[in-house]
């Protein structure tokens, strides 16, 4: 008996001598869907110590085109890895970065460059995969083998969020109301000269708690194809609605915008006294392009001088020398007489736009208030940051598609800057609206 008991501890014995077996790397991502303004965790664990991994983030748009992102980190002495703490030695960024691999993520290279990763539909979230690779691949290049992955659900709409399309009189649109019987401060999107309806912003306010309408002007349903002249009598019917609306807090309403939507908000705040803050995010201080109509009024837009466009040898097209100089005393009926505002005003730039001179447009703005014995202003300026300053995570693009030109135009900024400019600025927008809007 006493054999048996000898001969069946062997194999145990043999066991215990033998390397132990390596548990499998795993990666965890937190929270695995979430709002898409919101940062996730990144940890992986379960790997050597020292041991050099890519960590790769893969998205597609709503049309399947395939955005990706990389970048090189190396587990600490336990094997582990955190996006938080550890820093990225290469790849797309490096750093501490513990959103860079979403605000990295850039067309594939199989795909048509230039491209920018914005939701068209908001109802499903955005899906990114996320994986581990052994070793070092530099960006472009076919990765190691996959050790571990997991996917990420980026969320452009909480759950609770009601989302109306809007055919009221002549405006169109979407309006977002949060979850609950409000009554929430109420605000108005709008975007540049790409035209359509953009949501992605509104629905994300809303998610915060502001009835945000998403406002398009032109290039979409019924309204006119392409931005030849402006009635402001359509920003005000709009206004008007989200003012009365009974979910909607009073008095006044806010505004944002980017672009051409930024300015369109200053000439908002200045003219219409329903609105009583604005925010303009990389906006003209001056109308630009298409002349504004206000009753008997007019404000002329400046013009682009397609001479002053100037082209890289990749054929990019930089245009921050071409519209007319607002500085310029002829130009002087273009300005916004914004001094005649009786609200807020935050002014968003990044200071490398290249589309134009956002830096310089904010001045003129601050300037002219000063002028007039008004302090009624922020200004957020932004160094390395570009023109499109969007919701935090959003994929950097520094050169985009330009709808009405149809070419790559540049866009200015540096990844990581802007992508540090969009995060401190989205909280300091929703302050703001608090503050000025209840």
């Amino acid at each position: 008996a006493a054999m048996w008991r000898v001969l069946a501890a062997a194999p145990a014995r043999a066991l215990l001598r033998a390397p132990p077996a390596r548990r499998a790397a795993s990666l965890a991502v937190s929270p695995a869907a979430g709002p898409a303004d919101e940062r996730v965790e990144t940890r992986v664990v379960g790997l050597s110590p020292g041991q050099a991994v890519t960590l790769r983030a893969v998205a597609a748009d709503d049309r399947g085109c395939l955005f990706q992102s990389c970048a090189h980190y190396r587990a600490d002495s336990r094997g582990e890895l955190h996006l938080g703490t550890d820093a990225s030695h290469g790849g797309d960024y490096t750093g501490v970065e513990p959103m860079g691999l979403f605000w990295s993520l850039a067309p594939a290279a199989m795909e048509k460059p230039y491209q920018r990763l914005v939701p068209r539909s908001i109802g499903a979230p955005m899906k990114v995969e996320v994986l581990v690779h052994q070793g070092h691949s530099p960006p472009g290049a076919m990765p190691g083998p996959v050790v571990a992955k997991a996917e990420v659900q980026r969320l452009f709409t909480a759950p609770g969020v009601r989302r109306i399309r809007l055919k009221e009189g002549v405006v169109r649109g979407s309006l977002f109301l949060p979850p609950g019987d409000g009554p929430f401060p109420g605000v108005i999107d709008m975007y540049g000269d790409e035209g359509g309806l953009i949501e992605f912003r509104s629905s994300l306010l809303a998610t915060h708690g502001f009835a945000a309408l998403s406002l398009p002007y032109f290039d979409f349903e019924d309204l006119p194809r392409v931005m030849k002249e402006i009635k402001l009598e359509y920003f005000e019917e709009a206004a008007r609605f989200l003012q009365r609306h009974p979910k909607v807090k009073g008095p006044g309403v806010g505004v944002i915008g980017t672009g051409k939507g930024a300015e369109l908000a200053l000439s908002m705040i200045t003219f219409l006294p329903e609105v009583v803050a604005a925010v303009s995010i990389s906006g003209c201080s001056s109308n630009t392009v298409a002349d504004l109509h206000y009753g008997e009024m007019t404000l002329p837009g400046l013009r682009f001088d397609m001479n002053k466009v100037s082209v890289s040898d990749t054929g990019v097209f930089d245009i921050f020398e071409a519209l007319d100089d607002p500085t310029n005393p002829a130009n002087s009926p273009c300005m916004i007489p914004i001094e005649k505002a009786e609200g807020h005003f935050l002014l968003v730039v990044g200071e490398d736009d290249r589309m134009w001179k956002s830096s310089l447009y904010a001045e003129l703005a601050i300037g002219r208030l000063r002028q007039h014995g008004k302090e009624n202003f922020e200004l957020l300026s932004y160094p390395g940051a570009g023109h499109r300053i969007d919701p935090p995570s959003t994929p950097f693009c520094q050169v985009a598609m330009d709808r009405v030109l149809g070419v790559p135009v540049l866009g200015g900024g540096e990844s990581k800057a802007h992508a540090h400019a969009q995060e401190h600025s989205w909280g300091k927008i929703q302050e703001f609206l608090h503050l000025h809007l209840g």
